[in-house]
């Protein structure tokens, strides 16, 4: 029994090296009608850059403006070198369009570069090959939002180590692209989401189980903790799809610091409650309650990526789905390993004790980490 307990615990520590989000950048790219220069908008992490150029000159821990500023040059130089646009057999050079700025996503500060690419001519097609810190982070992806001329719709392109060259259209090629790409982005969130994953696993942990005399005991069907799941996910499913639509249409909206606080609560509350059985058969509200919040947590992510405005309900609906079809295919492969291992002693101490545990102590330093802005530590 005691192996099997430390190898929970070694594999939920082990998972804690991915718990911040996975290192991204944000680019859109628009074409100039009647003409060949391709302008950039670039978002770069601030914390990808420091690891590669060591931007903290002082290394105190604590990047500022003017360490920031005082390398410009190097960080466009950096940025420009991964980056190459292409007509035909021709590169497109790139120049500055403006002095970078600052500006906060989700998850921290970025470098923003205003760039501005001089193409001969864009009727030979026009091809991107992307590779920033490809070769420090292979799970590191550009975001692209790439604008044809006209502007008739934006294409969302996934650009990674995998997929480093990819041509761009330079006509609109209909709807089921920018839904396709907002589809996959919505399941790769929900499964790099590792506070919405264990809030939504300490919600179904019990869903094998039933509360006898004030014990858990392995639930005796499949059919009863089947609809104890479906209760949970459909909760969860409505309350987040709910305030991810407010909050991207921006009728509601809140800070990230205090949602990502939240979120982490909500995680903490949700194990703990495994120990007691405090809220029982009625998790669905809790998930419902706290779904809500964590819809806000999606939005921001969805803020990030970039919402096409004249494709806006496409994206929307095509993240919204992408988040329940991840969501989906994690209850798939929970639910059958749970009942069958239900009436263990592994499960029922193990796992949903000990387990339990684990997660509100991870989601204890995360809130610690998000509401008072601390950086670093163990998780």
């Amino acid at each position: 029994m005691k192996r099997w307990i430390a190898l929970l615990l070694g594999l939920l520590l082990a998972s804690l090296a991915w718990a911040h989000k996975p290192s991204d950048s944000y680019l859109t790219l628009r074409a100039e009608a009647g003409k060949g220069d391709i302008t950039a908008r670039w978002d770069i992490a601030l914390r990808d850059l420091d690891y590669v150029l060591q931007l903290d000159r002082d290394t105190n821990g604590e990047l500022t403006w003017g360490e920031v500023r005082q390398r410009t040059e190097d960080i466009t130089r950096f940025a420009t070198r991964n980056l190459q646009l292409a007509t035909g057999d021709k590169g497109c050079p790139w120049e500055t369009a403006a002095p970078m700025q600052l500006d906060h996503h989700s998850d921290g500060t970025y470098a923003v570069l205003s760039l501005v690419a001089r193409c001969p001519s864009l009727d030979a097609g026009l091809k991107v090959h992307y590779s920033l810190f490809f070769d420090v982070d292979p799970s590191h992806r550009g975001l692209v939002q790439w604008v044809a001329p006209g502007g008739v719709a934006a294409q969302a392109l996934v650009f990674g180590t995998e997929s480093a060259e990819q041509r761009l259209a330079l006509q609109s090629s209909g709807a089921w692209p920018t839904l396709r790409q907002y589809l996959v982005d919505g399941i790769w969130h929900i499964w790099i989401g590792y506070d919405h994953i264990l809030f939504l696993l300490s919600l179904l942990l019990p869903a094998v189980l039933v509360r006898r005399h004030g014990k858990w005991e392995g639930a005796p069907g499949l059919g009863g903790a089947v609809k104890e799941v479906l209760k949970v996910v459909t909760a969860f499913t409505l309350a987040h799809s709910i305030t991810l639509t407010l909050a991207a249409l921006q009728i509601i909206s809140l800070p990230s610091r205090l949602v990502e606080s939240a979120i982490a609560l909500s995680v903490i509350f949700a194990a703990l409650n495994n120990l007691g059985g405090t809220i029982d058969s009625k998790r669905w509200v809790m998930a419902f309650v706290f779904g809500l919040i964590h819809g806000f947590g999606f939005a921001s992510v969805l803020a990030d990526l970039g919402l096409p405005q004249n494709a806006l309900v496409l994206a929307l609906v095509g993240f919204n789905g992408g988040v329940e079809v991840g969501q989906l295919a994690i209850v798939a492969v929970f639910l059958p390993v749970a009942f069958l291992l239900r009436k263990t002693y592994f499960y029922q101490r193990g796992v949903l004790k000990v387990g339990s545990l684990i997660v509100a102590a991870i989601a204890t330093w995360w809130f610690i980490q998000r509401a008072f802005d601390i950086r670093g530590g163990p998780f």
